[in-house]
């Protein structure tokens, strides 16, 4: 005979624990798990935050710049030592006025010709960037996706820009590119051809992530059940495919700006980058090399490398850190 329910036991047990097994417990999101990964991850943590500071300095330089506390261009000639070629005072001129020194050609403050180059450079990264992912995305889900011829001809376009002597062709057009054209001079023509020349033929490397990713993704279930459900194709690459490209897209997106911000690096110190006296980063390492004040004062080298490596390593940490967090095989 089955023993009689005791029904003593629930009574007995405190409220708390009565609340407690009739909560629900609370699921987290995909967004929320990743985000407590990541901040695991104390390097990713560091080169976010430098990126912010970077970000928070290039706007307000460019306010300051436009009331004029800024000088990046202001020579004073009286702060260098015509006798030995450097500027006046030890490590190259540093004082409360230019907290960085100055350059040894002209006098100019290099702590407003950083911050304002830093305006150029992350303009030009992140544009560059933004036309390579939208290209790339684009060609990479309708090769995925479609197959067939149109994935054949797509992927032997990539094929040919990723052979295309890119660093010649920049150096090329900057070059013809002086004064004016398609309505643009000056600075804001320059920077619109370094834009172009650098996203235009770099999608090719997240269109073939992009492709990848939706071949085994257009094979899934849920793919075959919007299908069934009589769902069109603009739609599945809409509402079903990019929402489960937008982690790979993010990570290689924070991967793909620091390349970016190299390469216009090299084009400036090649001298077919923005024209002087628009500060950059790699025009003031190409002017210390070409002037040979490099060798006189050293600083005015280190000074914008420093940068620059600073700059590529918080966007490398970060984009690691992504990738980590969120790849769900990571540990």
């Amino acid at each position: 005979m089955a023993a009689p329910l005791d029904v003593s036991s629930t009574e007995a047990q405190p409220e708390s624990v009565i609340s407690g097994m009739g909560k629900a417990i609370e699921g987290r999101s995909l967004s929320q798990i990743a985000w407590l990964r990541l901040k695991k991850d104390k390097w990713a943590i560091v080169g976010g935050v430098v990126i912010a500071l970077l970000i928070l300095a290039a706007l307000a330089s460019l306010i300051l710049n436009a009331v004029g506390v800024l000088q990046p261009d202001t020579y004073h000639p009286g702060l260098i030592d015509a006798t030995y070629g450097r500027p006046v005072g030890t490590f190259g001129g540093i004082s409360w006025a230019h907290p960085l020194g100055v350059d040894p050609s002209n006098g100019r403050d290099l702590l407003s010709r950083i911050l304002v180059g830093s305006q150029f450079s992350l303009l030009i990264a992140a544009g560059s960037t933004l036309l390579s992912v939208v290209i790339g995305v684009v060609m990479g889900l309708v090769a995925g996706f479609a197959g067939g011829w149109v994935d054949t001809v797509i992927s032997w376009l990539m094929n040919v820009f990723l052979a295309f002597p890119l660093l010649l062709f920049a150096i090329a057009l900057s070059g013809v590119v002086q004064q004016s054209a398609f309505g643009l001079s000056g600075n804001t023509l320059h920077v619109a051809v370094l834009i172009f020349v650098i996203g235009f033929f770099n999608w090719p490397y997240i269109g073939r992530i992009v492709r990848g990713q939706t071949l085994s993704l257009r094979e899934r279930e849920f793919i075959d059940a919007a299908r069934s459900l009589g769902a069109r194709s603009g739609y599945i690459l809409r509402r079903e495919l990019l929402p489960n490209l937008l982690a790979p897209i993010l990570v290689y997106t924070t991967l793909l700006i620091p390349t970016n911000i190299l390469f216009e690096a090299a084009l400036s110190f090649l001298g077919v980058g923005l024209h002087p006296p628009t500060p950059s980063w790699g025009g003031m390492l190409s002017d210390a090399v070409s002037n040979g004040s490099y060798s006189a004062d050293p600083e005015y080298v280190l000074v914008p490398g420093l940068a620059i490596f600073l700059t590529v390593m918080a966007f490398n940490l970060l984009g690691d850190g992504l990738r980590d967090a969120l790849d769900p095989r990571a540990r």
